[in-house]
């Protein structure tokens, strides 16, 4: 597997270190005078302490914590597909992270991505790989979970790219199929379970990813009901995100109602990121090529109200960003996050 130079940004890390730590001196210096000043005032000294209560939150999904991270969690990048004959599927309400994309036949398919933490006994039906998830995949420097690929992914895969690849292929034994009730290719699944123990075998080191910038969700005074994704010509794959007043998150609506998983659970997001983006048909088979790297026009949905934006991904090694069109980055609401990639924004309902 070929590794990665971080000389450079090891070296950036090292030199914000030392900023935060100098302006932590001079901050306790300053906030010290202030407090021998204001001697017994508790009202002050209360604000005063405030200056010290440092916000933690999780890496992958903004949630509160009490302390910060000793090392960043490992991420797994699962390819499952949302072929109609392949409903109900498994897992997906458990992922931190989903982005869906059309393939061929402008039928839409998932990268569902999980933490090492997760404990999810069912994901699937897992499928084939295309080139323009590797992308979103290596930028969390996750393992990437799939069952064959299109040639172009896997030569990528094979002779360019640096991503950690578990394919059913060839690693079997961390996949499973169910017979039966399924008929290939619909019936591969795996595990965190399973993927977990893919550890051993991968010899992984720590991972290395940004981290977005994370808030807590609060709704707006007059919420409008959430916002209609149209892929395709017809109404089977066309999705509808529902805003749920009480809850402050959003019900996915696909097909003819409520899109629930295997065991009935339904999907829901506390964030909905609709990024547009170019793309063309690049075979007889109607595979897709896909702009990753640049920027475009994206739609943020979240606290019951959206507002246009833009996404930026500088390279493989850099996550997917969002920023408000004059320039500053999004927060998210702590939670769970999908994106749906689209040719244009025209495709987006109210």
């Amino acid at each position: 597997m070929k590794k990665k130079n971080n000389d450079g940004k090891k070296r950036g890390t090292k030199e914000l270190i030392i900023s935060i730590s100098a302006f932590f001196v001079v901050a306790v210096i300053a906030v010290a005078a202030v407090w021998a000043t204001i001697g017994g005032n508790d009202e002050k000294k209360s604000a005063v302490q405030q200056f010290f209560d440092i916000e933690y939150r999780h890496p992958l999904n903004g949630e509160r914590l009490s302390s910060t991270y000793n090392k960043l969690p490992r991420v797994f990048g699962v390819m499952i597909e949302n072929s109609a004959d392949a409903w109900p599927l498994a897992g997906l309400d458990q992922a931190f992270l989903v982005i869906e994309a059309p393939v061929e036949g402008t039928i839409p398919r998932f990268i569902a991505f999980y933490s090492e933490e997760s404990s999810v006994e069912k994901i699937g039906p897992v499928r084939s790989a295309r080139a323009y998830y590797l992308d979103w995949n290596d930028a969390l420097n996750a393992v990437y979970v799939h069952v064959g690929g299109s040639p172009e992914a896997l030569g990528l895969i094979r002779d360019l790219y640096d991503t950690i690849d578990l394919n059913q292929f060839w690693q079997d034994e961390y996949f499973y199929r169910q017979n039966g009730t399924r008929v290939a290719p619909h019936n591969v699944y795996t595990s965190s379970e399973l993927l977990i123990s893919a550890f051993y075998e991968l010899e992984l080191s720590e991972p290395e990813y940004d981290v977005w910038k994370f808030q807590d969700g609060k709704a707006v005074q007059n919420p409008h009901e959430g916002v209609s994704v149209d892929f395709t010509q017809g109404s089977t794959y066309d999705v509808i995100w529902e805003y749920q007043t009480d809850s402050n998150d959003y019900l996915r609506y696909q097909g003819k109602g409520v899109m629930e998983q295997e065991d009935g659970a339904p999907v829901v997001a506390n964030n909905v990121v609709v990024m547009a983006t170019d793309m063309r048909v690049v075979d007889g088979e109607g595979r897709l090529k896909m702009v990753t790297i640049g920027e475009g026009d994206t739609l943020i949905i979240q606290n019951g109200e959206s507002f246009l934006g833009r996404w930026k991904q500088a390279d493989r090694y850099s996550r997917l960003t969002f920023y408000t069109t004059d320039g500053f980055e999004i927060s998210l609401n702590a939670g769970i996050t999908w994106v749906e990639v689209v040719s244009s924004l025209s495709q987006v309902g109210g």
